[in-house]
């Protein structure tokens, strides 16, 4: 299985058994047409991107999008969360357009990692749930009632998690996250960022 992989960042090994190819840019991408698989993960919705990946089609193509969902995008990409530290995970979430993708994804993920699909929604599942703790210790703190390090000791003692709110959102990277929020307050005012984070983002002094 050949499985052709976008991206101008070192990445971990995805699929050991599968026949791996890194290529950097949109043009040489087009020179594997003959892939089973094509995964870009430093996709951006614009539509330029939109236009090169399409062209891989039928191949099933997998984009790291985690705000832009599947129907906005308007083609039948593969929704993968390659937010940061999520990939290294021994469990991928991905969103899929139709069952047919879903098996094709399956296939992929015979050997290696296993996944999970998601509802093709902003921020699929885990994403959501970060966003959520994130912005919630940005207002905690905003309000005064502790620390970001003591916030961050308090959620990795009292549940377990391996990082603190804000250790993941330095991890992720806080501009993610805002744009997350943003894009899920549209539809629901809970998820308005923290002025102070949305000052973080913008390099205001705090």
């Amino acid at each position: 299985m050949k499985v052709v992989v976008l991206t101008a960042k070192a990445v971990p090994l995805l699929f050991p058994a599968a026949d791996c190819v890194i290529v950097a840019t949109t043009d040489e991408l087009a020179k594997h047409r003959d892939a089973d698989f094509c995964i870009d993960l430093d996709f951006v919705p614009e539509e330029a991107r939109l236009a090169a990946l399409s062209r891989m089609l039928p191949c099933p193509v997998i984009v790291n999008e985690v705000t832009t969902t599947i129907a906005e995008m308007g083609h039948p990409f593969i929704r993968i969360n390659g937010w940061p530290g999520m990939l290294e995970r021994s469990v991928h979430e991905l969103s899929v357009p139709d069952t047919a993708a879903a098996a094709q994804v399956a296939r992929l993920y015979e050997s290696g990692c296993s996944f999970r699909l998601a509802p093709d929604l902003p921020g699929m599942i885990t994403a959501r749930i970060l966003a959520v703790l994130i912005n919630e210790a940005w207002y905690t703190w905003q309000e005064g009632v502790s620390s970001k390090e003591e916030i961050d000791t308090a959620m990795r003692l009292g549940t377990n998690y391996p990082l603190g709110p804000f250790e993941w959102g330095a991890r992720i990277g806080l501009d993610r996250i805002v744009g997350l929020l943003e894009v899920m307050s549209r539809t629901d005012p809970r998820y308005i960022p923290a002025d102070t984070l949305k000052k973080a983002v913008n390099n205001i002094k705090i």
